[in-house]
């Protein structure tokens, strides 16, 4: 009996083709799986919406519907202001924010720029801070941090009303308008009103006689007292050098003498002038004595 042999059958290479490989290789990498699952489909709707956006009917229709959106919502009663409140400020202030605010009621929510109306009320001189906000109850509400005059100056242009850092509150016609505070005179006061204040202080012993503080070249100080009398201060120092002086007016009694200038200029070497009748009976008396010497 003849066998037949039958050949083994050809198994199939269990190895991947290249290009099957290379694939699965891409797909264990992070940034690849990314790239296909998120970036694909966000570059595929972008086209498209642009694609669609091209179209100017298209597009045209979107401006429309949402400016209908806007103007439903901003005309919607909560979103309406119909008053403004200001807070922290004296009467005449409010007075003239009001009248600067580029504002008119009833105004909507969405048309109001509150960067825009805070700069037009820092804009005023007696403002040194302030606050805008927009309320839900209709009200646009103004928080106003005022700046405190401390001190009266008269320059070249008038009477200025001035803080403690020398910034201008307000503009004044009279001197008795403000007679309460302190009067200080000359070119680059405006920059010296802490230490002109230092000094007003140091000067409270004769504070009844007091006339105002003088600047001197934009450097120093002069102490102005009634009867025509003055005190000039040294540019360091100056409350220093006052106080010395007036501890000697305690003992002595200088400023109730014919004496019309102090000066305290050069420290160790003080003067004193006397007024002119004073020094003209002065000198009358010395060529009296020497007539009577030489006889």
């Amino acid at each position: 009996m003849r066998t037949i042999r039958r050949d083994p059958p050809v198994r199939s290479d269990p190895a991947p083709s290249r290009a099957a490989y290379r694939v699965t290789r891409l797909w264990l990498s992070p940034f690849f799986r990314f790239c296909v699952k998120v970036v694909l489909p966000v570059l595929v709707l972008l086209g498209v919406a642009g694609t669609w956006a091209l179209n100017s009917v298209h597009r045209d229709g979107v401006l429309h519907w949402a400016q209908d959106l806007r103007g439903s919502i901003a005309e919607r009663p909560e979103f309406v202001m119909r008053q403004m409140i200001i807070s922290g400020a004296v009467p005449e202030l409010s007075r003239e924010i009001r009248e600067k605010m580029p504002v008119k009621f009833p105004v909507s929510w969405f048309d109001l720029d509150t960067d825009e109306l805070r700069a037009v009320v820092l804009s005023f001189d007696a403002v040194e801070d302030a606050s805008v906000t927009l309320d839900l109850n209709g009200a646009v509400r103004v928080r106003v941090e005022q700046r405190v005059p401390v001190v009266l100056w008269r320059n070249h242009g008038g009477l200025e009303l001035l803080d403690i850092t020398g910034h201008r509150v307000a503009l004044i016609d009279r001197r008795d308008g403000r007679a309460d505070l302190p009067l200080i005179t000359g070119d680059g006061a405006d920059h010296a009103v802490a230490e002109a204040l230092a000094i007003l202080v140091a000067a409270e012993p004769v504070a009844h006689r007091l006339r105002g503080l003088t600047r001197q070249g934009a450097r120093r100080w002069d102490v102005v007292l009634d009867q025509d009398q003055r005190i000039q201060l040294p540019e360091e120092k100056p409350v220093a050098a006052l106080e010395r002086m007036l501890a000697l007016q305690d003992a002595r009694d200088i400023l109730g003498r014919d004496v019309a200038l102090i000066d305290l200029r050069r420290p160790g070497r003080e003067t004193v002038r006397l007024r002119e009748d004073a020094l003209a009976y002065l000198n009358t008396m010395r060529a009296f004595e020497q007539g009577l010497s030489t006889q």
